[in-house]
């Protein structure tokens, strides 16, 4: 299990940082700490740096472009957001994430010379950093839930899918209008039927300074999930991060450069007995491969004169015999697509059974995936559950995140089929 240092620099070129331990599962190492950017530096020890830059001095937002990775991306990104940057583009580096299952792919743009001057500040102390993302990053996203967090004057907002921002000097319900999850009605208007979800993450001050913006919201959503903070922000951003969430600034020109001439020359025999073997090893492949494919062919023939004698009006020329046998399934109403959502809430109908302290506060479905959100008396609980929807064999359960409100467990539990 990799550990990871997650520094989250000052707004401002502030001389104070914050930093913590965290690993790739989501869990924290570590106590946050607070202090100069130099304090931080023996803690690395090793450990890859995870550097959280203000969510204020970098542009985050999502594209949609046929473009698949590498240099023809970092070179179209520019174009496509030229319109969104007030900054002269060639002043401006890009980044983008990997695609996610909408077919959107995130985005963030920082000027340079900011870049810059975060690298000499890390530099100086001795840090290289891993990574360096945008903070808002570090809020997760949760399919079907918008979630927010209130970091002194600055909210940072997702709804779950592909809306992500930051905005300064404004109250968590301004940030769900703003994404067009609220109406911007006014006082004359009828109040909208209740609708969505909203998890919450603040410290006390800020619960009790936004009170009257919770009480709205509560009449305007479904829910609102208020957790607190005691340690700050930083644990809750770094856990996702850890994880591997966000986008990395460190692409292009920033992305890491290697020596690789003078790290393979002492291996130099080695390789060359290496493509040796493989080359003798593709040569076996491909004799392998004209063999197969004879076999299959002289497969297509038999399967084409057996089918001729079933369906004599055929036509000879057969492209895919798993087509016609799905066909042939298909005329006599027998189905082929696997059932998930049925069978699985029939899963958790027994696992609920099993565990009756507990109760289901919301299910969704996507892409042959089900997100339920459970509230129990405790972590036990929870584990009982996920254990008991695993158990027939057919269906995988996975605990996404787990959060204490009160004295109840909010968690959120994932059921993929097995194998997908």
């Amino acid at each position: 299990m990799a550990e990871f240092v997650v520094i989250r620099l000052g707004r401002d070129n502030d001389s104070m940082v914050e930093w913590i331990v965290a690993d790739d599962s989501g869990a924290r190492r570590s106590q946050p700490f607070r202090g100069a950017l130099a304090d931080a530096a023996p803690l690395v020890q090793g450990r890859p740096v995870i550097a959280l830059i203000p969510a204020t001095e970098a542009l985050t937002t999502t594209v949609n472009l046929p473009a698949r990775g590498g240099s023809k991306l970092n070179a179209a990104l520019p174009y496509a957001l030229e319109e969104q940057v007030a900054s002269d583009v060639d002043t401006m580096h890009f980044a983008a994430g990997d695609k996610r299952e909408s077919g959107i792919r995130p985005v963030a743009a920082v000027g340079r010379a900011q870049l810059d001057r975060w690298l000499a500040r890390l530099e100086e102390v001795g840090i290289v950093p891993w990574k360096i993302i945008p903070e808002n990053y570090g809020l997760a996203r949760i399919p079907g839930t918008m979630s927010v967090l209130v970091d002194d004057d600055c909210i940072f907002f997702n709804d779950g899918e592909d809306t992500e921002f930051v905005m300064q000097g404004a109250n968590p319900s301004d940030a769900l209008v703003a994404a067009g999850k609220l109406p911007d009605r006014t006082d004359d208007d009828a109040p909208p039927e209740p609708s969505g979800h909203l998890i919450v993450y603040c410290n006390a001050a800020d619960e009790e300074r936004l009170s009257h913006d919770w009480i709205a919201l509560r009449h305007e959503l479904h829910s609102v999930d208020i957790n607190l903070l005691p340690d700050g922000t930083l644990p809750r951003l770094a856990v996702t991060v850890a994880s591997g969430q966000g986008v990395n600034l460190l692409q292009g020109r920033y992305g890491p450069k290697a020596d690789y001439g003078s790290w393979l020359r002492p291996w130099s025999r080695a390789a060359i007995l290496l493509l040796t073997l493989v080359i003798i090893g593709f040569a076996g492949k491909g004799v392998d491969y004209y063999r197969l494919t004879q076999e299959e062919a002289a497969l297509r023939a038999q399967f084409a004169q057996e089918y001729l004698r079933f369906n004599p009006n055929a036509s000879t020329d057969i492209v895919d015999p798993m087509a016609v046998v799905n066909s042939m399934k298909r005329s006599l109403g027998t189905g082929t697509a696997p059932q998930v959502f049925l069978p699985s809430i029939r899963e958790l109908a027994t696992a609920m059974q099993q565990n009756s302290e507990a109760k289901v506060e919301a299910v969704s479905y996507r892409a042959g995936v089900v997100d339920i959100r459970v509230i129990s008396p405790d972590v036990e609980t929870v584990g009982n559950i996920q254990k008991a929807l695993s158990a027939s064999g057919r269906f995988v359960a996975s605990i996404q995140s787990t959060d204490k409100v009160a004295d109840r467990i909010n968690s959120r539990i994932q059921i993929r089929e097995a194998g997908s």
